[in-house]
């Protein structure tokens, strides 16, 4: 099962690690979680993910990637004004995609929110699957200005330049 919860026991295991490695990988942001109780829980397909070799980000993916974490710039500075700007938008987006994937990646934005700013804050600078699937539907349009924006891309194009695939 995909959405199964794993201890951080039985996670070590299938990694064929220690408890304290799979505590620490979610402690830095590598494995998602969730408490139960005062327990870690973790689910079997973010730890299966990280038994797969990880793929390169491509340039869109990367450029997105940048533009999220100015977002979390912004985040950590007035989180109430970026969630707030968030929710706004998801409630127009979830009434324009209402039955459609992108209404799925969506909800999954609108549970990282109800999860709070921790777990938006790794949605938006992570580089795993889930995360770059969730930057494709942001709900984050207009907190950054477009000024923002065009420095964000422009340190973009002088940092990556063509290495991105």
């Amino acid at each position: 099962m995909s959405g199964e919860l794993l201890t951080t026991g039985q996670a070590a295991k299938l990694l064929g690690s220690s408890r304290q490695q799979v505590v620490n990988l979610c402690e830095r942001g590598d494995l998602p979680f969730v408490r139960v109780g005062a327990h870690r829980k973790v689910r079997r397909e973010h730890v299966e993910a990280l038994l797969r070799p990880k793929r390169a980000l491509t340039r869109d993916q990367l450029k997105s990637l940048w533009l999220h974490q100015a977002v979390a710039g912004g985040l950590v500075v007035d989180p109430d004004e970026v969630l707030g700007k968030a929710a706004e938008n998801l409630d127009r987006l979830l009434r324009q995609h209402r039955g459609t994937m992108a209404e799925v990646w969506l909800r999954r934005w609108q549970d990282k929110i109800n999860e709070g700013v921790d777990s938006v804050l790794r949605s938006l600078t992570s580089e795993d699957p889930e995360a770059v699937e969730l930057r494709q539907n942001s709900p984050f349009a207009g907190v950054l200005s477009q000024s923002q924006r065009r420095k964000v891309l422009e340190s973009f194009k002088r940092s990556v330049g063509d290495r991105a695939a």
